[in-house]
């Protein structure tokens, strides 16, 4: 009896829902925008604190204003996935002189037809989802070897690509792309929980030379 109850178990993990996913994937983005902001120098290195998580010690801010900023967007951002509404979410890096959009990081989502609110689900290994995960946020933390140094006082935007029906809150406004002039592209992993795939890549302004 004992067996076949830990046979079950296991079996359940494994089932992943429309809420389930929707909460694996706002989390992955959360801490791939924090490793972004600290690995860029967006913000001082002071403020990020070590978190624990994929296996990995990941960086996440202490700052209360971005925390709440962070934890605002990430809200929303979970809500519209939980309504299939969102198409990519895009972290912008700018110049704060000129507003010269100078990095974009890219994180298109799919979404599987199939699972609803109320029903369905995809079957796959929770350990597979952290590992693909992980390697995708590996991906982000080599990417300043390649990538220009930032000489500059940088800020950053969060743009989120939704469905035209979707209900947007009244603080949040328009926004053009952002898109960068002559850019270089680098294509990172990608992770699918079967409910939702994302996939990365990372566009920046090549040197002008």
């Amino acid at each position: 009896f004992t067996t076949a109850t830990t046979m079950s178990s296991t079996a359940t993990q494994n089932k992943i829902t429309l809420k389930g996913s929707t909460q694996i994937v706002t989390e992955f983005f959360g801490f791939s925008i924090n490793s972004i902001l600290y690995q860029r120098g967006i913000y001082p290195p002071n403020s990020f604190v070590t978190k624990k998580k994929y296996g990995l010690n990941m960086l996440v801010t202490n700052d209360e204003g971005l925390k709440q900023y962070l934890s605002q967007v990430l809200q929303q951002l979970s809500s519209w996935l939980m309504q299939k509404m969102v198409q990519r979410l895009v972290v912008v890096i700018c110049s704060v002189e000129t507003g010269e959009t100078l990095e974009r990081w890219e994180f298109d989502i799919q979404t599987e037809n199939d699972v609803s609110q109320e029903t369905g689900f995809q079957e796959k290994d929770e350990k597979e989802i952290m590992n693909e995960i992980q390697a995708i946020v590996r991906q982000i933390t080599s990417c300043v070897t390649f990538l220009p140094l930032l000489n500059e006082e940088c800020t950053f935007d969060l743009l989120v690509y939704c469905d035209q029906d979707a209900d947007v809150p009244k603080k949040w406004e328009e926004s053009d792309p952002k898109y960068i002039t002559n850019a270089e592209e680098v294509r990172l992993r990608s992770f699918t929980t079967k409910v939702h795939k994302v996939d990365a890549l990372v566009s920046y302004k090549a040197d002008d030379e």
